[in-house]
C-alpha cells in the first residue's frame, strides 16, 4: 500500500504515535477535572449522579464504536484522508466542549470528540501494516503500545495540572492546535499511502449502523450490570445494584442486533467485517487474548484504588483522607503502568526474534505471578511492597501487547488492516468493561457474605479487613484467568496469513 516516495517508516511511525496520544491522554484526562465540571454545570449531587456519568460513558462507548468504522472506512478511501479527518473531527469536538454551556451540549460534544480519539487507533495500526515489513512490525507496534500506554498514564496528570493551574476549558482549547500540528505533517507524511481498490467500493452502511447499535446496547449493559454508574465505581460495595430487569434490555438487543450483524455480513458482497476472518485460529486467539488481557487490566486499575481507599487510606479530615488516597493510588498504580510502557518494546522485540508465543505465555505468567503476590496483601501491606507487585504485573502486561496486535495484523489480507487492528483494540475494551462490572458484581456478593459474620454495630471496625478479603479473592481470580489465556496463547502459529489471502 505504498509508494516509492514513502518517507522513512519511523518518521511516520512519530506521526500516529503523536495521534494516539493524543487521542489515548483524552480517555483518561477527564478524570481529574469531572469534579471541577459537575461543579461548573450545577449537577446536583448525589442525584445527578447518572447525568455527570454520561460525560465519560459516552466518550467510551463512542470510542469504541469509531473504531471499527474508521478502521473500516480507512480501507477503502486511504490511510491518509482518514487520519487527517479523524484528526479534525477531534479538534472540532474539543472545540464544541470548551465551549459548552449545557451539560446535554458538553455530552454531546463529547461524543463529537470520541469519533475522532476513536478512529486515529486503529487507522494508526494499519499504517503500521502498510509500511513496515513483517519483520520489524512488531517493534513498530510495541512503540505504538507505549505511546498509548504513556497517553493513558499522563492523562490524569495531565488534567490535574489544567485544573490547578488554568481551567478545564483551557485543556480542550490546546487540543486544538496539536492536532492541527498533526493534521499539518499527516497531509505530507501520508501523501505515498495509495489505496489499491477499486473506485466502486463502498461503505456497508447496514454493517456499520447494525455493529454500532450492538456495540453501543452492550457497553450499555455492561456499564449498569455491577451496581453502579457508567462513569466508573464508585468504591462503595453498598451501593444499590439494578436488577436483571434493568440491564437485560441492552443485553437481549445488543446480541440480536449482532446476530444480525453477522447475518448480514455473510450475505453482503463488500461487507464491513469479513467474518470469516474469525475462521483463522492467530487472528480469533489473538482477539481473545487481547480480551481477558482487558479484564485483567482494569481489574488491577480499578481494585487498586479500591484497596488503598478501603483499606490503607488515612486522614485527620474527609478531604484530607480523599485526597490522600487518590495520591497514593495514582503512585503506585504508575508502576504499574511504566511497566507496561518499558516492556511494551521488549515484547515486540522478542516476537520479531521467537514468534507470538514466546512473549505472550512469558507475560501471562508474569502477569498471573503478580496478580498472585497482590492476592497476598493485608491490612498491613505497605506501598513499596505494593508498587513491586503492581511493576511486576505491568510488566507482564506489557510482553503481550505488541505480539497479540502483530498476531492480528499478520492474519488478515492487506485490504482488512484497518478493520482488523479495530477488532483487537474494541475487544480489550470489551474485556475491561466485563472486568470492571465483574469485580463490581463480585465484590457486591461477597459483602453481603461477608458483613453477616459481624453485628451491625461492629461491621464499621472490621470494613477494611473484609474489603482486603474481597480484592484478595479478585486479584487471586484474575491470576488464574491470566493462566487459563496461556491455553489460547498455545495455540498460536507464527505463520502470516497473506499467503491464504486468496481464500478468505
Amino acid at each position: 500500500m505504498t509508494t516509492k516516495a514513502t518517507p522513512h517508516p519511523y518518521l511516520v511511525l512519530a506521526l500516529v504515535c503523536f495521534g494516539v496520544f493524543i487521542s489515548a491522554h483524552d480517555l483518561t484526562v477527564i478524570s481529574t477535572m469531572l469534579p471541577q465540571m459537575i461543579f461548573d454545570f450545577e449537577i446536583p449531587m448525589p442525584g445527578g449522579l447518572d447525568d455527570a456519568s454520561w460525560i465519560v460513558s459516552a466518550y467510551l462507548i463512542t470510542h469504541v464504536v469509531a473504531m471499527p468504522l474508521m478502521g473500516r472506512i480507512s480501507d477503502i478511501y486511504g490511510r491518509r484522508f482518514i487520519f487527517i479527518s479523524c484528526m479534525a473531527i477531534f479538534a472540532l469536538g474539543s472545540f464544541m466542549v470548551a465551549q459548552a454551556t449545557t451539560l446535554n451540549f458538553l455530552i454531546f460534544s463529547r461524543v463529537i470528540q470520541a469519533i475522532g480519539g476513536g478512529g486515529v487507533v486503529p487507522v494508526a495500526m494499519a499504517v503500521i501494516g502498510d509500511i513496515f515489513p513483517e519483520e520489524e512490525r512488531a517493534f513498530a507496534l510495541g512503540i505504538l503500545g507505549t505511546v498509548d500506554t504513556f497517553g493513558w498514564i499522563i492523562g490524569p496528570m495531565y488534567g490535574a495540572f489544567w485544573v490547578n493551574y488554568f481551567n478545564w476549558h483551557d485543556q480542550f482549547y490546546f487540543n486544538i492546535p496539536i492536532s492541527f500540528i498533526a493534521i499539518i505533517f499527516g497531509w505530507f507524511l501520508l501523501r505515498p499511502l495509495t489505496v489499491q481498490t477499486d473506485a466502486t467500493k463502498s461503505l456497508d452502511w447496514g454493517g456499520a449502523i447494525l455493529l454500532s447499535l450492538a456495540l453501543t446496547l452492550l457497553n450499555i449493559g455492561l456499564a449498569n450490570s455491577g451496581g453502579h454508574a457508567a462513569s466508573g465505581p464508585s468504591f462503595d460495595f453498598s451501593a444499590p445494584r439494578p436488577t436483571w430487569q434493568t440491564v437485560a434490555p441492552y443485553f437481549i438487543s445488543g446480541l440480536i442486533a449482532l446476530a444480525m450483524f453477522v447475518w448480514l455480513e455473510r450475505r453482503t458482497a463488500k461487507p464491513l467485517l469479513d467474518v470469516t476472518m474469525f475462521t483463522v485460529a492467530n487472528f480469533t486467539l489473538a482477539c481473545l487474548i487481547n480480551f481477558v488481557v482487558g479484564m485483567a487490566l482494569m481489574i488491577a486499575m480499578v481494585g487498586v484504588p479500591l484497596f488503598v481507599n478501603g483499606v490503607l487510606a488515612s486522614g485527620t479530615t474527609l478531604d484530607d483522607f480523599i485526597r490522600t488516597a487518590a495520591l497514593n493510588s495514582g503512585q503506585i498504580l504508575t508502576a504499574m503502568t511504566a511497566g507496561m510502557a518499558a516492556t511494551s518494546l521488549i515484547g515486540g522485540w522478542l516476537c520479531t526474534r521467537f514468534g507470538y508465543r514466546l512473549p505472550i505465555i512469558s507475560g501471562l505468567l508474569v502477569m498471573s505471578f503478580g496478580f498472585y503476590l497482590m492476592n497476598t496483601w493485608s491490612t498491613e501491606a505497605t506501598y513499596p511492597m505494593m508498587a513491586w507487585h503492581l511493576l511486576l504485573t505491568g510488566l507482564g502486561f506489557g510482553l503481550v501487547i505488541a505480539p497479540v496486535g502483530t498476531a492480528v495484523i499478520n492474519a488478515v489480507p492487506a485490504e482488512s488492516l484497518g478493520i482488523a487492528s479495530s477488532m483487537v483494540l474494541i475487544l480489550r475494551l470489551m474485556g475491561m468493561s466485563v472486568g470492571l462490572s465483574s469485580l463490581t458484581a463480585w465484590g457486591l456478593h461477597r459483602y453481603d457474605v461477608l458483613s453477616q459474620l459481624y453485628p451491625l454495630n461492629e461491621l464499621g471496625l472490621h470494613i477494611a479487613e473484609i474489603t482486603a478479603q474481597i480484592m484478595n479473592e479478585v486479584f487471586l481470580g484474575s491470576a488464574l484467568l491470566a493462566l487459563l489465556a496461556i491455553g489460547l496463547a498455545i495455540g498460536l502459529k507464527s505463520q502470516d496469513f497473506r499467503s491464504r489471502s486468496a481464500n478468505l
